[in-house]
């Protein structure tokens, strides 16, 4: 998974002072969609980032949800086209089709970038002639950026280098004959078309020592090698072929030396990019002391730093807290406040003072012993592992908020259920479970009521790599594991046909309850956070009335969210002068998140659903309206609401992303009808005989998708599966053997439930 480690770099600004030194804090991370929440913890801790593209294939799946990602996140990207050895080698690209090729994947980042932009961070396109989008091959190690050859070029022609950059991308054509540049390919007294000032001074060059060399054409490159001045050292003057390509390539332009130059000159500081990240980041008041501490980026100030992941250490079931200190100064020794989740500021839940044991610096594989830490650094800590799950926030301050948790752009929806070979062997399952949950900052591990064990992730692979941890590393014992299953959602079509009453165990108070659906942008809305709980309440009044055309009042009367009080379900008040309404709002809202937590049908959260309470009666004794009266008729009030609203479920969709060639596509498109998925954009991608498909691929439907997709393909087509959406099932639940039905009884059977549709008479109660 994603590793960090720490450089040292001496970098020459050419600005008379001489190579100043910088340390840089990088943290590399996958970028297999299954393991988006790597790149998610990794972003919440750094200040920008390089987006690696492939300069054949384009923009992936992938690459749209790190950028988003990136974006939201407030951490400005560069670009690294990568893979251009095969242009020229395999591919035997002219510069011209190759400088197309790199303007196109460029454009496609600059639009997914203009898409997500943040108005804070200004414009962060990325572009060649700024600076900010390198070309190279990672395989190799060589890489540069139009900086590198312009600085080269404008001192050898004697202009300066900021000129020289902008006429090395773009309708730039030198013409030498006249010693003039022109923006017109083939101006008037040139009887040929001129090659683009990107081609001609940069990848013909590279071009050309590359193939000489591969072609063995000795005089050619040692001439070349002399007027670029690269010097073989010692073995390297042995090599030919492609060892020697690729030695050559590496001294003259080294990726290294370019990428972090790059990084160095192109993406921000911690104390620039801390001032308009803070309000990402914290979640308190803007004006407090840590959040002045946080933009003030101060060594001497107080202590807040954010744990983002879990580290397994070398000895078993240990772990490191790996985080960055937004302020203040970390040391071995210190003694800080570490909140959860789920702190309170003011309160003791979820917190404990402990003192840390050690810091050391991430170095890959290895780590670094270290005394203290500054501010603006990523560091790991050795002994507060017990003390926190995923993340959380250090700090030495007594009043200091949470610095926010991350936002997951994908959501755990394919569970498997462990058990045990050995019964014996229980106790190092579940202690094995808990260091799981640890390590991954997606991972849910659950015990059902049945007993049996779930582990949930966001798709086949991110499980599988999951179940092999557990089984090598946290448990070391042999368990049975059951068929992948799917988390459904319960949702309704319709609202209420009736106005359903609930009366309390002692007959004194009644609820009368309706339900609706909402509609599905609005639950996306409150899941991203842009409608939901913690959003200004007026604000979010604004919203639903002129987005969702809620009324008025309703909009302004909801009172509570769920499930875990920041689900897509919503409680309104839609009563009229009940007295003793406020008295109940608490126990009302509890039993809501439990009802919605685990709906009639099976035993699913609820989603999209709108409860309106209608009317309430209640006694006129507080003590004959606790929370013992309440709970239990509002509960079965949801549920009735909900089973007379045609009920149904939800099931996750997969967005599919298909990179195949044209005679491949029959294959792709059997495959999609076998599964009830749907092709919904075909594009071809230019110059090449590959086709880029997508495709709604519902979750159930993709245990064994890839292995099927490639047999049927004979290996030729590469899927990529997002989450992407909830989907309602067609069907209704209620009706005697429809599919619905079935999917229904058999999730009732799988968690031991009593096999048989729920009656709406156990819930609906008579006046």
């Amino acid at each position: 998974k994603s590793t960090g480690v720490s450089l040292y770099f001496e970098h020459d600004d050419d600005d008379g002072k001489g190579s100043q030194p910088h340390l840089i804090n990088l943290i590399d991370s996958p970028g297999h969609v299954d393991f988006s929440s790597e790149v998610t913890a990794a972003l919440r801790i750094t200040d920008g980032a390089m987006v690696v593209v492939d300069c054949i294939e384009g923009c992936a799946v992938q690459t749209e949800t790190v950028l988003r990602q990136s974006l939201a996140e407030r951490v400005k990207p560069c670009l690294f086209v990568n893979k251009v050895d095969r242009c020229i080698l395999e591919l035997q690209m002219e510069p011209e089709d190759m400088y197309g090729r790199f303007r196109k994947a460029i454009e496609d980042v600059n639009v997914i970038i203009a898409t997500y932009n943040d108005a804070l961070m200004g414009d962060v396109q990325v572009a060649p002639e700024k600076g900010t989008v390198a070309f190279g091959s990672g395989l190799h190690g060589w890489g540069f950026n139009v900086e590198r050859f312009a600085k080269i070029y404008a001192a050898k022609m004697g202009v300066d280098k900021e000129k020289m950059m902008k006429r090395m991308w773009g309708d730039n054509f030198f013409n030498a004959k006249k010693k003039t540049w022109t923006n017109v390919q083939q101006p008037e007294g040139c009887d040929s078309p001129l090659p683009r000032a990107f081609c001609q001074f940069i990848m013909t060059p590279i071009n050309q020592l590359m193939r000489a060399i591969m072609d063995d054409q000795k005089e050619k490159y040692e001439k070349m090698m002399g007027t670029l001045g690269i010097v073989l050292k010692g073995d390297d003057k042995a090599l030919t072929g492609k060892p020697l390509m690729k030695r050559t390539m590496q001294i003259w332009i080294n990726a290294a030396d370019t990428l972090l130059s790059m990084i160095c000159t192109k993406l921000p500081s911690p104390q620039t990019a801390q001032k308009y990240r803070v309000e990402n980041l914290y979640e308190g008041p803007m004006d407090d002391e840590a959040a002045k501490a946080i933009r003030a980026c101060n060594k001497d100030g107080p202590l807040m730093m954010y744990v983002s992941k879990m580290v397994p250490t070398s000895d078993k079931g240990r772990f490191y807290a790996f985080g960055r200190v937004f302020s203040g100064t970390i040391a071995t020794g210190q003694k800080v406040r570490i909140q959860g989740p789920h702190y309170k500021p003011g309160g003791k839940e979820d917190l404990n003072v402990k003192n840390i044991q050690r810091t050391v610096l991430m170095m890959g594989r290895s780590t670094e012993q270290i005394a203290d830490v500054p501010c603006g650094n990523t560091v790991a800590l050795v002994g507060i592992d017990q003390f926190l799950l995923k993340s959380g926030t250090l700090t030495t301050l007594e009043d200091a908020h949470n610095i926010a948790d991350m936002k997951y752009s994908v959501s755990p929806v394919v569970k498997v259920a462990v058990k045990v070979k050995d019964g014996k062997e229980l106790p190092k399952l579940v202690e094995g479970l808990k260091k799981l949950s640890k390590s991954d900052p997606l991972v849910v591990c659950t015990t059902e009521e049945s007993g049996e064990h779930v582990i949930a992730g966001c798709g086949e692979l991110h499980v599988e790599i999951c179940l092999k941890d557990l089984r090598d590393e946290y448990a070391q014992c042999e368990f049975i594991v059951s068929d992948p299953v799917v988390s459904y959602r319960e949702t309704v079509n319709e609202t209420s046909n009736q106005t359903c009453l609930a009366k309390s165990p002692n007959k004194h108070n009644r609820i009368y309850l309706t339900a609706e659906p909402m509609s599905d942008e609005l639950c996306v809305a409150i899941e991203d956070g842009k409608c939901g709980p913690k959003t200004e309440a007026k604000e979010r009044a604004r919203t639903l009335r002129e987005k969702y055309e809620w009324d008025e009042n309703s909009a302004r009367k909801i009172w509570c969210f769920g499930p875990e009080t920041e689900g897509a379900n919503v409680v309104v008040d839609a009563t009229q002068a009940v007295q003793y309404l406020i008295e109940i709002k608490e126990h009302v809202n509890s039993a809501f998140q439990w009802a919605t937590k685990e709906g009639p049908l099976c035993e699913e959260n609820m989603r999209g659903i709108r409860f309106n309470i209608m009317d309430v009666t209640l006694h006129t004794d507080a003590i004959h309206r606790g929370a013992g009266q309440i709970m239990p008729p509002t509960r079965r009030c949801c549920f009735a609401a909900e089973l007379t609203a045609k009920p149904t479920l939800q099931e996750p969709v997969f967005l599919v992303e298909i990179t195949c060639p044209q005679e491949a596509m029959s294959g792709v498109y059997n495959c999609m009808n076998l599964r009830r998925g749907c092709v919904f954009e075909e594009n071809p991608r230019e110059g090449t005989p590959l086709v880029q498909v997508k495709a709604h691929l519902p979750v159930a439907e993709s245990f064994g998708f890839v292995a099927a997709l490639r047999q049927a393909t004979s290996g030729q087509a590469f899927p990529q599966c997002v989450f992407d959406h909830w989907e309602n099932l067609p069907g209704d639940a209620l009706q005697e053997g429809s599919k619905m039905q079935e999917l229904v009884l058999a999730t009732r059977k799988r968690k031991n439930i009593k096999v048989e549709m729920p009656k709406l008479g156990e819930y609906l109660d008579k006046l």
